[in-house]
Formats: structure tokens, C-alpha cells, sequence
């Protein structure tokens, strides 16, 4: 069927030249290719990235121009991706300089002896740079590890929490008065969630959980805890890296007493497997994709093409956000336990040249145009597994499309306002604006 020319602003990412404003051209034969329809889906919270003190030790490397360029990249809404969800570690994170918590004084379980005074010297001043840029910006919390004299064995990485009622009364405080201590620092933490992937009995920070033990913690005593507090703070059960939906999903979810606390499902790694089921069978629970996949500190282009199609998939499964998770690192991404992996950007501390990855570039052509409060729309056609589209509060629409192909495409798009065509390049990344 003809449509009339209903064109679109477009922006193209190639691999040889980020951010080019392209021409959209009128219809082109009877055959569409992608359909942008009115059916509405999930309301969009946000997208965003996780503070790290590996990502704050790498921006000091810099000069003060570029610390100002990258921070205006991430977080400034007018000309950089305007992050407005981002993620803060409980403790040491996997990219902590070192392992910590915010209490190692073992058996205080009255916590006298609570202090996020570590977090002032990384943390609290990268997230403060992130809210001078984004006074709105909402952040979610979860522990990679609870304090070592709470666990068998007594350390930071591998291990499970000793499940003593004075333990698990004492853990339930110390995330209350964690959540109050950054909002006296003017950070509101808007979720917690109970555990980094729950199933990684790992060499960095962890702590093992089933899914039983998150909805038995959340039921007798978080949940009490928050509300005796007067928290007005959500109940996550994530951040799951499993696709066990059974045991980690409906489980918790399938108990009354401990549903009435749960506000949603968190989502990385394996527990994509779980998104499409999750989305299914609890339409009314919110989901988010909490960790993006972190490849291994090349920063190909190939990566990002793979990064895209996770994207894809997690929104069109029905999440509500979506996390980057190291935003900032130096060369090769090395962690202090050896990891290497991506970020969005690299400081060299050699010289303090900043590169922005295939990967910034990809996180920038949904953040910069898809919004809080914005609903995901329906598509059909062919090139549905590589798109995306939403609506905004302002009635505009944003279509990102990516051509994995290693040709040039030239393809139909409608609207219900009209339609287009767009060559779009070879491995290309685009974002259309109607």
C-alpha cells in the first residue's frame, strides 16, 4: 500500500564515522520492510550505566576539559545519551579498587558500626557529577558481597550468607541504613536488589542465594524492615544471571507474603533466557535488564553489533530498563582481579586521550532519544529483530535500527503518519526520529 511522505530526522553510526545526519528519501515501491504500528507496550524508566571506583580512578587520569566531556556524554540530556537509571554497588563491585564492605566488625548486628565512608572517595563523587547533569536521575543498589562475618567461609568472594535469624535481622538493617545514608548524601536510592547474580560462586565479590532464600529474605525480614523504617525504597528480587525462571522467578513471586514487597525482577547475563516467560506469565511486574554483557576489553565492533541484538531482545521482551555497566575504564579494562572488559569509554592514563567505544555509540542512539514515560511500539515486518521503536511523552516516535549486513539496505518504513525509505550503510547503527 502507497503511503504519503511522512519523513524522519535520521542518525547513522558506522564503524569509520560515528553520529551523521543522514536524508530520508519519499516511498519506494509497494513492498514495506518495517511497520511502526500504534500497539503499545511497556512505559520506558530509563536507561544508564553502573558507578564503579574503577570508572572514577580511570576519569581522574584526564584532563579537566575531557572529565568534563565525558561526564557531558553520559549523563547531559541536551547533546550526550542523558542517562537517567543508574546502577550503585552495595560494597565492592567486581571493578572496586579493592573488596570492601560498609561493615566488618564482626557480630554487630546492631550495626553501630555501619559507614559508607569508603564510597566518599570514588563513588559518591562520580554519582554527583552524574546528578549535577541529571538532577532526576533514579539509581538502584545491590550487594556483591554481604559483610565477610556474615558468611561461610569468611570472605569477600564465593560463599553464602550464615542464615541465622540475628544474621539475616542484622542484613536486613544493614540495607535500611544504607538506603538512608545516601539519601543524606542527597542520593536516593530508588530499588534495592537483594543479589549480584545469585548463582556466581566466583573468585570477586559474591555470595551464592537460591531463589527460595531471596523470597524467604525479603518476606520475614527486609520487607518488614523497609517498612518499619518508612522506606520509600522498591524490593527487586535480582539481579538475576540465571534463565531458572521456576526457581527464581515464580517462586518468589508465587508466595502472597512475600509478593506484597517484591516490586519487580532484575535481569543480566543467563537471565535473558528468563525475559520472554517472566513477561508472560507476571505481565504486571516490571522487569529490567540490570548488567549489559561485558565482552573482553577489545571494544570490536563486532561486540557492539552483539550488544545491539541483546538490547533487542530485552526490550522486546518487555523490560522497563536497560544497564550499561562499565561506563568508564582504562586500556583493556582490567580489573583488579584480571578481568578484562568493555566500556562505553577508555581513558588512557599514558597521555589522557579519551576514546568513545562501538559500544558509547550504541547506548547513545537509545538514551538520547528515548525518554522516561516513553511506550514501546509494536513493529512488523522483516527487519523487526533488528529494531526498536517508543513513543515519548511529546508524541514523538524513535525508531533504532540496526543493519548488521555487510551491504548497504535500502528499506521501507511506515507509520501511521506515513512513511519512508533509508539506505541504510553496512553495519550501521540509526535512529530515526518521526
Amino acid at each position: 500500500m502507497d503511503k504519503k511522505f511522512g519523513g524522519a530526522a535520521w542518525i547513522s553510526t558506522t564503524e569509520a564515522k560515528a553520529w551523521q545526519s543522514m536524508k530520508c528519501a519519499a516511498p519506494k515501491g509497494r513492498e514495506t520492510h518495517l511497520e511502526v504500528t500504534d500497539t503499545g507496550h511497556q512505559t520506558w524508566r530509563g536507561f544508564g550505566g553502573c558507578f564503579n571506583e574503577l570508572g572514577w580512578i580511570a576519569l581522574s587520569k584526564t584532563s579537566a576539559d575531557r572529565k568534563k566531556r565525558i561526564l557531558d556524554e553520559l549523563f547531559d540530556a541536551r547533546t550526550g545519551c542523558g542517562f537517567t537509571f543508574c546502577r550503585v554497588p552495595i560494597g565492592a563491585s567486581d571493578y572496586a579498587a579493592e573488596w570492601y564492605s560498609h561493615n566488618e566488625t564482626d557480630g554487630d548486628y546492631a550495626m553501630k558500626h555501619f559507614s559508607i565512608a569508603r564510597d566518599r572517595l570514588h563513588l559518591l563523587p562520580y554519582i554527583k557529577e552524574g546528578l549535577k547533569r541529571q538532577p532526576a536521575m533514579k539509581f538502584f543498589a545491590s550487594p556483591w558481597s554481604p559483610p565477610t562475618w556474615m558468611k561461610f567461609p569468611k570472605t569477600f568472594n564465593y560463599g553464602k550468607l550464615i542464615r541465622t535469624k540475628e544474621n539475616l535481622q542484622a542484613y536486613a538493617l544493614y540495607f535500611s541504613k544504607f538506603v538512608q545514608a545516601y539519601r543524606k548524601e542527597g542520593v536516593v536510592i530508588n530499588q534495592i536488589h537483594v543479589q549480584n547474580e545469585p548463582v556466581a560462586d566466583q573468585k570477586f565479590a559474591s555470595c551464592l542465594w537460591t531463589g527460595s532464600e531471596m523470597r524467604d529474605f525479603v518476606r520475614d525480614y527486609l520487607g518488614p524492615r523497609f517498612r518499619k523504617d518508612k522506606l520509600d525504597c522498591e524490593i527487586w528480587i535480582g539481579t538475576l544471571n540465571t534463565d531458572d525462571y521456576t526457581n527464581y522467578v515464580h517462586i518468589p513471586l508465587s508466595d502472597a507474603k512475600a509478593r506484597q514487597y517484591i516490586c519487580g525482577i532484575g535481569l543480566q547475563w543467563t537471565g535473558k533466557g528468563a525475559a520472554q516467560r517472566t513477561n508472560e506469565a507476571w505481565p504486571e511486574v516490571p522487569m529490567m535488564q540490570t548488567e549489559n554483557e561485558c565482552g573482553d576489553g577489545r571494544n570490536t565492533w563486532d561486540y557492539a553489533q552483539y550488544v545491539f541484538g541483546l538490547m533487542q531482545h530485552y526490550i522486546n521482551n518487555g523490560v522497563v530498563g536497560y544497564m550499561y555497566w562499565n561506563m568508564i575504564l582504562e586500556p583493556t579494562g582490567r580489573s583488579t582481579w584480571g578481568w578484562t572488559q568493555n566500556s562505553m569509554i577508555t581513558v588512557d592514563p599514558a597521555d589522557g586521550k579519551v576514546t568513545m567505544n562501538p559500544e558509547f555509540w550504541v547506548m547513545k542512539h537509545f538514551a538520547h532519544f528515548v525518554k522516561p514515560g516513553a511506550v514501546r511500539l509494536g513493529l512488523v515486518g522483516r527487519w523487526q529483530p533488528f529494531s526498536v521503536a517508543f513513543e515519548n511523552t511529546d508524541g514523538s516516535r524513535a525508531l533504532v535500527m540496526n543493519n548488521p549486513l555487510d551491504s548497504a539496505q535500502n528499506i521501507m518504513i511506515t507509520h501511521p503518519e506515513g512513511g519512508f525509505s533509508a539506505n541504510l550503510p553496512p553495519r550501521s547503527f540509526n535512529t530515526f526520529v518521526m
